[in-house]
């Protein structure tokens, strides 16, 4: 109930992907022989690579570019509903790719459907770190030739042992030359090596980043740069990325000064809804009405549509 005080606040997705937001009842429509019970006991999962699994089955149902319009639309029925004004929403270009599906129908197919929406859309194309680098510069080169149709960033997600952000340096330099902005998935479940390696190559943003907290002067240097944290409270406790929600450390990167933004990650796998993450931050972080209305501006504040930093 806590969650509706939250939804008539004006407020941006920066960290959302299109393929972990398809719910239930949106994957019986693609796949009307699944019962929607079926697909809420397939959303249940246990650590990383449990969750990798069910990604990966929710992918594998994606199989014409009608079905992903048809999980745009609904999901940017959900996000009008919450009031989200602005979203950056994050599209597995890799995994298409993976799948050996031709991008470009996809893409015009989500893009039109975003177009009727009351909701202002940016896409990131996201790359599979632990694919390597050939795929991730494929993906870089499909981002940079939509720079002007509606791509604003390319980033890389997945493993992070498996796909150290070292690699993708050139892949990284590239994709800023084309006039693409840079985020990268990092700190999640590996420590703040990570994210510094993410820095390294030019993120100017950090998927989750919670490992950072380990870092004092990580820390001081992400609140020196003004570098935001994509932070995901309840993916991070699915996941495994944290132990419980009170052992996340969403209130000790807040009160040294990081910036904080709240998102929602795959919100159809999590079963979360944007205002309830900030319902969830009120209420188990101790996070007062300003604080998160601080929260709010900031993820308006750090979308890519600003100039660079």
């Amino acid at each position: 109930m806590d969650a509706l005080l939250y939804r008539p606040w004006p407020k941006a997705e920066l960290h959302l992907h299109l393929e972990g937001s398809v719910e239930p009842e949106t994957m019986q429509a693609l796949e009307p022989g699944i019962s929607v019970d079926a697909v809420r006991d397939r959303y249940h999962f246990t650590g990383f690579q449990g969750f990798i699994e069910t990604y990966k089955w929710v992918v594998e149902r994606l199989r014409t570019p009608q079905d992903y319009a048809l999980i745009t639309r609904a999901l940017l029925a959900r996000l009008a509903a919450e009031n989200v004004r602005y979203a950056e929403i994050t599209l597995s270009a890799g995994v298409a790719l993976w799948k050996g599906q031709k991008f470009a129908p996809i893409y015009a197919a989500v893009r039109q459907a975003a177009a009727e929406s009351s909701v202002e859309v940016q896409w990131i194309l996201d790359a599979v770190r632990h694919f390597g680098v050939e795929p991730a510069m494929r993906v870089a080169e499909l981002a940079a030739e939509r720079v002007h149709d509606g791509v604003i960033a390319f980033g890389i997600g997945g493993d992070e042992e498996r796909g150290p952000a070292a690699w993708f340096g050139d892949v990284y330099r590239d994709a800023r030359s084309a006039g693409l902005r840079l985020t990268a998935h990092a700190g999640e479940t590996m420590g703040p090596t990570s994210v510094w390696a993410a820095l390294e190559i030019g993120a100017e943003r950090i998927g989750h980043g919670i490992r950072a907290v380990e870092d004092l002067v990580l820390m001081r240097h992400l609140c020196d740069r003004g570098i935001p944290l994509e932070v995901c409270i309840t993916s991070n406790v699915m996941t495994g990325a944290v132990a419980s929600l009170a052992a996340h450390p969403l209130r000790r990167l807040y009160d040294a000064g990081v910036p904080i933004t709240l998102h929602t990650d795959d919100p159809a796998i999590f079963g979360v809804t944007l205002s309830g993450e900030y319902a969830l931050a009120a209420r188990r972080f101790g996070f007062s009405e300003t604080e998160l209305r601080g929260v709010a501006d900031n993820a308006f504040r750090h979308a890519f549509t600003g100039p660079r930093p």
